[in-house]
């Protein structure tokens, strides 16, 4: 079962106790989920608002947009939700489209759904023998995981473990690759994880095939870029007073965030520090340890 990260914390901030017991609190509110998924923290935020109100919803997997689809219709809340099959690099014209100005928050949450993972067979996992595409949608994007590994320079590999992986051997493992691929092409996960294995003999750790994946898949969706992108276009079309909360799972991610949040003159900062998940929710959900949650709201 998947839970929703900071579920709790999300919640406080973007909707406060004092907005939920004061006599407006039946009033709608809304609110734009950019990263979907499941759903768990927009359905928390309607339940908390007691159903008043309207969410944006954004899911860049197709099948995870449909069947988040059906699960609101099997709940009869389809009056609360518009959602969306794209990415949220795409904002401000999915906004516009949807003329969905008046917005309460907006959560981001960065983490991969447990949908992508688990159904989408396009080797996220390193666990799961599948091919090595990693797209977040296949219909809107041509880089896969299986090009950059047959195709980039070992200076390029290199570098993508190395800066959104944080793998110290990155070095190894880019050579390795290089002299695997002239023997046969990379195609599938497990042979990518083997040769990782090769690479660093004894020095291998799970955790450097869990770094080299996650580097991938950030190269592969643009994910660090998209990031910018849309906190700068979120600040220029949401109108002031909404709180832009993000939960980040990678130092780079969360050094954009920070760093957005510190240097903007339009935001007011609401987290110091950010909020990382208790040791309870870590428990229960390892996916989570890595989490942390920053909140800002538009002050002008």
């Amino acid at each position: 079962m998947h839970f929703p990260v900071l579920l709790k914390e999300v919640g406080e901030y973007l909707l406060p106790e004092h907005l939920v017991h004061q006599s407006d609190s039946l009033s709608d509110k809304f609110f734009i989920d950019a990263t979907i998924g499941e759903g768990g923290h927009s359905l928390a935020l309607l339940k908390k608002n007691n159903y008043q109100g309207k969410i944006l919803g954004i899911e860049a997997d197709p099948k995870s947009a449909l069947k988040l689809k059906e699960k609101i219709k099997d709940l009869g809340l389809e009056k609360n939700f518009i959602i969306i099959n794209d990415n949220f690099v795409n904002l401000k014209k999915i906004i516009k489209e949807n003329r969905f100005f008046s917005v309460d928050g907006i959560l981001f949450d960065l983490g991969l759904s447990s949908g992508l993972i688990e159904e989408s067979g396009r080797g996220f996992s390193f666990m799961r023998q599948e091919v090595l595409d990693m797209r977040f949608n296949p219909y809107h994007k041509n880089l896969t995981a299986a090009h950059i590994l047959n195709q980039y320079s070992e200076e390029e590999l290199k570098n993508i473990f190395k800066i959104y992986g944080g793998e110290r051997f990155s070095g190894r493992i880019a050579r390795e690759i290089l002299a695997e691929r002239k023997k046969e092409k990379i195609i599938l996960t497990n042979q990518l994880v083997r040769i990782i294995k090769q690479a660093l003999g004894f020095r291998y750790h799970i955790k450097s095939s869990a770094r080299v994946f996650q580097a991938l898949r950030i190269e592969v969706n643009d994910e660090l870029e998209n990031l910018k992108k849309v906190l700068a276009d979120s600040l220029e079309i949401l109108p002031e007073g909404v709180k832009i909360a993000v939960i980040s799972y990678h130092s780079g991610e969360d050094r954009i965030v920070k760093r957005f949040f510190k240097d903007e003159s339009k935001i007011k900062e609401l987290t110091k520090k950010p909020i990382s998940p208790s040791e309870q929710e870590i428990k229960k959900n390892k996916r989570a340890r890595s989490a942390k949650l920053r909140v800002g709201e538009k002050i002008s």
